[in-house]
């Protein structure tokens, strides 16, 4: 058995085409699954390492897929069978560079953890700045090598640059061994107005 994250994407949006936060999201789309696949188990904040700090959003041990989930959003104020979901702005360089971080981590989950095959980083947004093709100027941006609009291609070591990557230290560096090709998908328009439209990045790691 293996996951078609696509198809539970999709039938989520039908019922949550919105969230309250990560740990929503999180929630809501572990219920999914095992709603959609009852024979699975299903766990939350699990220690890939026992002897490490790391948890994985959800772990599927019964199929071993790990996955890693981001839900990074623009202020919008919205109402969805009368319950209301405010959203703040986020820092989309932030928001980049800890989507790919995930990425790095399911590599080393799926390299290293022998019950491990496959991984999926998913990144769930309301803002068209993660997925438009950004002006030419993007390049000189500190988070350039994090950049994960339509059609662009990640792959090898990824720094942030600047004041932002100095603080960092050694962690600024994120090193993929994968080529991983962006492709955005949509979820949910459920209100025609600005920040309403939610799409989804879904990267799979180990295929």
């Amino acid at each position: 058995m293996t996951l078609d994250i696509h198809d539970l994407m999709q039938g989520l949006a039908e019922s949550r085409p919105i969230f309250e936060d990560e740990k929503d999201f999180q929630s809501a789309l572990a219920w999914h699954i095992k709603e959609m696949t009852p024979e699975c188990e299903v766990r939350l904040e699990f220690k890939p390492f026992p002897n490490e700090s790391m948890f994985l959003d959800i772990w599927l041990p019964t199929i071993g897929t790990a996955l890693e989930l981001k839900y990074l959003h623009r202020k919008t104020d919205s109402e969805w069978h009368g319950e209301r979901f405010v959203l703040k702005d986020g820092a989309r360089d932030v928001g980049r560079y800890e989507f790919i971080n995930d990425i790095q981590r399911l590599e080393r989950i799926v390299s290293d953890k022998e019950d491990a095959k496959y991984g999926y980083a998913i990144l769930l947004a309301n803002d068209f700045g993660y997925w438009d093709d950004p002006l030419p100027a993007w390049k000189s941006t500190i988070d350039a090598d994090f950049r994960i609009h339509e059609g662009r291609q990640i792959h090898g070591p990824l720094r942030l640059r600047g004041k932002t990557g100095e603080n960092l230290g050694n962690k600024a560096l994120v090193f993929l061994a994968g080529l991983y090709d962006i492709h955005w998908q949509d979820y949910s328009n459920f209100e025609m107005r600005s920040h309403s439209r939610f799409r989804y990045l879904a990267l799979s790691v180990g295929d």
